[in-house]
């Protein structure tokens, strides 16, 4: 009996019998998880079992199988790799932060600043915004003014508002950079 003769004759169940094991075997060797593997295996029969009609017309079911779950594990892969990329420049991003704050932390002379001049530094920074991001800024950070309440008194929406106040602090960490822990007076 030919492949094709087997593949007409089989039904959804014998098939799902005779290859699952063997499906997962395949995929655990590319996907190391036996879990994932399984699942993509499973993704594979369901795919198979919403067109259930076509198994008549498939030539060789060994084949389309496994070529079936070769192309999902392509899929995973690529998927993981891409994901993992993404956590490790996350991670780098973390890292070069802390080293950052670490190194301005550790420069950080607090002695060598009166009241006065902390509140100058913070002030000329505050200065330095654009008009409307600067307006902004006071009213969330100084005055404690909520979101809604911003987008409500100058008539604007609070995703508007939102993105100015981290715009402003994006200014703020680069304009006191060198006096990095003073901007938590100001945030804190």
């Amino acid at each position: 009996m030919s492949d094709k003769e087997q593949g007409q004759n089989q039904s959804f169940d014998e098939i799902y019998l005779i290859y699952y094991p063997k499906l997962v075997r395949f995929c655990k060797e590319y996907i190391l998880s036996e879990p994932d593997a399984e699942n993509i295996v499973q993704d594979c029969f369901l795919y198979l079992w919403e067109r259930k009609d076509t198994l008549k017309t498939i030539n060789n079911i060994n084949a389309f199988l496994f070529r079936l779950v070769k192309n999902k594990c392509i899929d995973h892969l690529r998927h993981r790799v891409t994901a993992e990329a993404k956590k490790e420049e996350i991670r780098s991003t973390y890292l070069k932060e802390f080293e950052y704050k670490l190194l301005a932390i550790s420069s950080f002379d607090d002695s060598s600043l009166s009241d006065e001049d902390i509140e100058v530094i913070i002030y000329n920074a505050i200065n330095r915004l654009p008009d409307k991001c600067r307006e902004i800024f006071v009213l969330s950070k100084l005055k404690g003014l909520k979101y809604e309440e911003i987008a409500s008194q100058l008539a604007i929406s609070p995703n508007t508002v939102k993105n100015q106040v981290a715009i402003a602090l994006q200014k703020m960490r680069k304009e006191l950079k060198n006096h990095l822990p003073l901007l938590f007076f100001i945030i804190g």
